[in-house]
């Protein structure tokens, strides 16, 4: 009786210990189904990719050609039409001066399609630089600096402030029959525009908004009525203006064909606020 107990007690311990069966059969059946997947889509793959046999490229090309962007995108052209790297071909091309933007997409079977737009010049930054419209410096030695472009100068850091006072200045200069063709912030922070017509704008370091604002409300129909006899125009005084005369007269004096120029520019030749 008592062997009997011990032989019970010895297998209900044997029992406690007993590891769980693993069933390897439900652990392997998602791995080499993962497998199956994997070696499934690299033979794809391989069936699939081929070589790229036409390359097609559209854009304005009036600066670029389509030999210089076959060029940029050349050695990812080797890696077959699905081993290609997109995105690394549209930066290749963005990489161009000249280029904005590109969009780069595969045509099946074997072609890829890329479509370019190019920058447009708005203005010329310094002696060689060029903006785009959006005031960004993308070319800064440009080999050919169109002539009717304006001309905006500054700290280079300074390049989008500069191109969007010119953008605003000069929407609405226009309706008044004026133009700007130059605009300058030099070192010191002083700005200096030049119409269109010849005549210098000084607007100072300080108070540069209302005094834009006092040119184009009043002195900007002043100068629309005498531009060939208006040297300048200064406006870094704290009450107002003066005119500089192309004859050599001296500032503030009249005009006869202008009552108001001869008023305004008058009572405001006091010494002022640089």
């Amino acid at each position: 009786m008592a062997r009997k107990q011990a032989r019970r007690r010895k297998a209900k311990v044997e029992r406690r210990f007993e590891l769980p069966k693993v069933r390897w059969a439900r652990l392997l059946a998602p791995l080499f189904a993962v497998l199956v997947v994997v070696a499934t889509y690299e033979l794809a793959l391989r069936a699939l990719d081929r070589e790229i046999q036409s390359l097609e490229i559209s854009g304005p090309f009036d600066r670029v050609s389509a030999m210089q962007i076959e060029a940029a995108i050349a050695s990812e052209l080797d890696a077959g039409f699905l081993g290609s790297n997109l995105l690394r071909m549209r930066e290749q091309v963005r990489s161009l001066d000249w280029i904005d933007d590109a969009t780069v997409r595969r045509r099946w079977p074997d072609r890829i399609s890329v479509t370019v737009t190019e920058q447009v010049a708005a203005a010329v930054w310094d002696e060689r630089g060029l903006l785009n419209v959006r005031g960004e410096l993308f070319v800064a030695d440009a080999r050919h600096v169109p002539a009717e472009l304006p001309r905006l100068s500054g700290p280079e850091v300074r390049a989008a402030d500069v191109a969007a006072r010119y953008i605003a200045i000069r929407e609405k200069l226009i309706p008044l029959g004026l133009d700007l063709a130059e605009l300058e912030l030099d070192s010191r922070g002083a700005w200096r525009m030049v119409l269109a017509n010849g005549v210098t704008v000084r607007l100072g370091r300080r108070d540069v908004d209302p005094r834009t604002s006092l040119f184009l409300d009043v002195v900007a129909n002043i100068v629309t009525a005498n531009a060939k006899k208006i040297d300048y125009v200064d406006l870094r005084y704290s009450n107002g203006f003066t005119i500089g005369w192309s004859d050599g007269r001296t500032p503030g004096e009249s005009v006869a064909e202008s009552e108001d120029a001869s008023m305004l520019a008058q009572s405001v030749d006091r010494g002022g606020n640089r």
